[in-house]
């Protein structure tokens, strides 16, 4: 990956609508060859995938939940099982694997408090081997980025 592609990636990262033509301007290369990076950046990896960002506030899901989940194991089996029992829950917006006291911490968005509580009694407590779960409600968001420093 040379400055050329970091400067494509500064581009859609900025504005993912984007046209090639004005990537293509504002990265100093013609259509065509800024096209076929574009293509091999996908092709790489580099480029998941494309989105929108949404408000949370706006579609109803104001609460942002912080939790640190300890398992009952950290055998490869219990993980995997977490996970993907993890990944099921369309709350979950993040969920990482961590070092230290506890084994995960996960962001969930809900509508509300009450929200949240049915969330952790029906779906949060019943994820395969989960021992502890302890939440932390954020109060406001301070610093938010989707792009990333490239």
């Amino acid at each position: 990956m040379d400055a050329t592609d970091r400067a494509i990636l500064r581009a859609l990262q900025l504005n993912g609508r984007a046209p090639n033509a004005v990537i293509a301007e504002q990265v100093n290369l013609s259509e065509s060859a800024c096209s076929r990076r574009l293509r091999e950046l996908e092709r790489q990896g580099v480029l998941t995938g494309y989105t929108a960002l949404v408000d949370p506030k706006a579609v109803g899901l104001g609460l942002t939940v912080f939790l640190t989940i300890t398992l009952t194991s950290q055998a490869e089996t219990a993980l995997a099982e977490f996970e993907a029992a993890a990944a099921a829950v369309e709350a979950v917006m993040e969920c990482y694997l961590m070092t230290g006291e506890a084994d995960y911490m996960m962001r969930v968005v809900v509508a509300d408090v009450a929200a949240f509580e049915a969330l952790h009694s029906t779906r949060l407590t019943q994820l395969p081997r989960v021992a502890r779960i302890t939440s932390s409600v954020a109060i406001r968001t301070a610093v938010r980025r989707a792009g990333l420093p490239v």
